[in-house]
């Protein structure tokens, strides 16, 4: 559904920019001066329609939207009078009515946006689709409007995420529950319970003794972790996360980890360097590290968009500017550094965590308040440690996902032994751990060493290489094909081939509806029967016109509109059959139409007796794709390229070995001048089979000389062939009867070729023998 999503016009923003904004910026006095005594109060915040303007302003005046709610659990109306806050109090009364209001303003500000342009639909996506705490509802109630739940639990048993490990027994006689495992109970007390700005004078070294030993003893684990992740060669550390209650215990428990200066009564400062080794960010002579290993972040500042607050700018301060100096050193730009925000600095950090090259990748460990970003997708978490009330289930699942990503998803062989004597070989994946304290998490703990933490197998990053750009290949995207027709007035011979009949086999009861001008909504059968059938004519002719009828520039040709509407009308008497309980104002539908406008243009382009010019019908956008764009990681087998061949590092094997013989062939031709395995490349060629559209991902990109000399050279797409079928052959049919011949007509994108191996030990020969034959234009 690619084609279709890159017709879509997409805008991704915050719910927190729904809040409307003050218009005019006015100082207290200044405002009781033009109010007036008595006088209304002055209302200068924008309008609903400037605010949607400033959020979504691509999407003013369309229709058909859809709204997509990413961590939806936060996206709800609150139950209507429900006040009360039940036993709430405290800290935990702060957070059910901070989570009310935030999610009192994301819903206001959506049901804003269908009152003045119109939702299709709202979509909800949340790992935890339950009601929070104080929102009137039972907590942890799943959303009525669930669809398909699949709960952290199913996916700890399934093993597609880490398992969580527990405290479960310590030897502190008489204690319900162990005390790491529920920290907090014990500590909270004699935690500040204010944030930094409001608490003063605090010693990093007078934390709790339960706390500083649960971090010495959950450190002791990750030392050894860390240990065995550098014996593997792994080029990136674990990640140790630390989630606090507010900024007051996240700055004391980042000093303690990291590091601090102790001011003197004289004035001077004494290092305190950290507690935990592998931590600081100093080394030992006190001087700070170029780059830091322990990050002090605020998520919901970094979450909110809006700047910095002082009091947290001036605690993260000294992080800032090595993290500025570091992109200075890494990209030579000292204007860049410069002109980023503190906040953007601190969202790429924190979202490069675990990631190699990046400005994140030294980072060992996070020290976080609220409990990070949702969304937050480092894979490299191996210990959590919570500093804060866990009031509910619901908070302990959302705090312990944030460190259950797996760093491998590739199967390694298991042999099962049962007690009869026999084995079963099967592949899994292989087991990963994550180790947690001071959550109080109800699951069943997991068994297995708790001296030996394994890493599963290290993923290979395949990525394009800056100092091999003269490599690249670049190569158009294009959603279809056209015919360039010489006349200038339009006739159709239809044939059996341009009949269509439809039925009720595969009607849904309701359905999405386009028209051509107008609101987009949802309709029954019974509403869709009721419009006018000549709708359905212009529909159809605006869609054969708007897809196949354009100039090279993309440009309409509206003088052909009106035969396009009469070979439409007459299409409808004599090729449509309706079956039983059908109307022709199915033809609507999406699906339906574009059948008919393949149909009715096939017939068209048979009836044109001139000489027809096969074009391709470019993307609406992105037109041009490289393979400077590649950036991944992949268990699979991976090849290293030939750096004066390949713009990529790797080429994934899929299978045993032809990938990796195809790429020595081409490395050891002189002909070839560049090459790409099409792997995560996003070269896709539309083919239609049995009706359907597809798209088919050939297996090579081939730059080379073809005689005509390096600047002139050939793109040669090179297809590897196993067993052939039908769905085979139509691939290779469209690549070379319409896509190279579009491709070429358009004289936009250089020379191209296609030729197909059936056997890649023979390649060498088979491509020069192509060459000889004709395979180049």
């Amino acid at each position: 559904m690619l084609g279709d999503i890159d017709r879509a016009k997409i805008v991704i923003t915050n719910y927190h920019a729904f809040r409307r904004r003050e218009r005019l910026e006015l100082s207290k006095g200044g405002r009781s001066l033009l109010q007036g005594r008595g006088g209304e109060a002055l209302d200068t915040l924008e309008t609903e329609g400037q605010m949607l303007q400033r959020v979504m302003p691509g999407l003013m005046g369309m229709k058909n939207i859809l709204a997509i709610n990413d961590e939806g659990h936060h996206c709800y109306r609150e139950k209507p009078g429900d006040e009360d806050r039940g036993d709430l109090k405290g800290d935990d009364r702060k957070e059910a009515e901070k989570n009310n209001e935030a999610a009192r303003l994301w819903i206001s500000g959506l049901e804003t946006v269908n009152r003045k342009l119109g939702l299709t639909r709202v979509l909800d996506l949340s790992a935890t689709p339950f009601f929070l705490s104080g929102s009137g509802y039972a907590e942890g109630t799943l959303f009525p409007w669930t669809m398909s739940d699949f709960s952290l639990m199913d996916a700890i048993e399934c093993g597609i995420v880490k398992l969580p490990r527990v405290p479960v027994a310590d030897n502190i006689p008489g204690g319900e529950m162990p005390r790491f495992r529920e920290l907090w109970k014990h500590i909270g007390p004699k935690m500040p319970r204010k944030g930094r700005g409001k608490a003063k004078n605090l010693d990093p070294l007078s934390l709790p003794t339960e706390l500083q030993t649960a971090l010495e003893a959950l450190y002791g684990h990750y030392k050894k972790t860390y240990d065995l992740w550098e014996k593997a060669a792994i080029r990136m550390p674990p990640c140790f996360i630390v989630v606090c209650q507010n900024t007051s215990i996240s700055k004391l428990v980042y000093d303690y980890i990291s590091g601090f200066h102790r001011q003197n009564d004289d004035g001077s400062t004494t290092l305190q360097n950290g507690r935990l080794e592998l931590f600081r960010n100093f080394d030992e002579h006190g001087n700070p590290l170029g780059r830091p290993r322990t990050l002090l972040i605020d998520s919901e500042q970094l979450e909110s968009g809006e700047a910095l607050d002082d009091n947290f700018r001036g605690m993260a301060a000294d992080e800032l500017d090595r993290f500025r100096r570091e992109i200075v050193e890494r990209t030579g730009d000292r204007r860049q550094a410069e002109n980023l925000s503190d906040q953007e600095i601190l969202r790429e950090v924190m979202n490069t965590v675990g990631k190699p090259g990046r400005l994140g990748d030294a980072i060992r460990c996070v020290v976080s308040v609220s409990m990070l970003t949702e969304g937050w997708d480092a894979n490299t978490v191996t210990h959590i440690l919570g500093i804060r009330a866990f009031g509910t289930q619901l908070l302990c699942e959302q705090v312990v996902g944030r460190g259950l990503r797996r760093m491998s998803y590739g199967a390694v062989p298991q042999t099962l032994s049962l007690p009869s004597g026999e084995t079963f070989e099967f592949e899994a994946f292989p087991v990963e751990y994550a180790e947690v304290y001071g959550v109080p998490f109800s699951f069943l703990p997991c068994s297995g060493s708790t001296t030996d933490p394994k890493p599963g197998p290290i993923p290979t990053r395949v990525r394009a290489l800056e100092d091999r750009i003269a490599c690249e290949i670049t190569f158009p995207r294009i959603d279809g094909y056209r015919y360039d027709l010489p006349a200038e007035r339009l006739e159709a011979t239809f044939t059996d081939d341009s009949k269509l009949a439809l039925t009720t086999e595969h009607v849904p009861t309701k359905v999405e509806n386009a028209p051509i001008v107008g609101e987009s909504t949802i309709h029954t059968l019974d509403d869709l029967k009721n419009r006018r059938e000549q709708e359905v004519a212009f529909l159809i002719a605006r869609e054969i016109h708007d897809h196949y009828f354009r100039d090279e520039q993309q440009n309409p040709k509206p003088w052909l509109f009106p035969d396009l509407v009469t070979i439409v009308r007459r299409w409808l008497r004599e090729c449509l059959t309706l079956k039983d309980n059908t109307f022709p104002q199915l033809l609507l539908l999406a699906e339906n139409a574009h059948d008919a406008c393949d149909r009715i243009y096939q017939a068209i382009v048979a009836a044109d007796s001139g000489v027809k010019r096969l074009l391709p019908i470019p993307k609406p956008y992105d037109t041009v794709g490289s393979t400077r764009f590649v950036d991944f990681d992949t268990t699979r087998p991976t090849y290293k390229t030939d750096p004066k061949k390949c713009h990529i590092s790797h080429v994934v094997c899929d299978t045993e070995s032809w990938e990796q013989k195809m790429a020595q062939v081409l490395e050891d031709m002189p002909e070839v001048i560049a090459y790409v395995k099409n792997h995560n490349l996003g070269f896709l060629i539309p083919y239609t089979t049995s009706g359907d559209q597809r798209h088919y991902v050939p297996d090579f990109l081939v730059r080379l000389d073809d005689g005509r000399g390096p600047a002139d050279p050939l793109n040669l797409i090179v297809e590897v062939t196993g067993e052939r079928d039908k769905d085979k052959a139509a691939k290779v049919a469209t690549a070379r009867n319409l896509w190279i011949p579009a491709v070429n007509n358009a004289g936009t994108w250089g020379r191209w070729g296609f030729i197909e191996i059936a056997d890649p030990w023979d390649a060498r020969n088979a491509i020069r023998a192509g060459l000889q034959k004709g395979t180049s234009p």
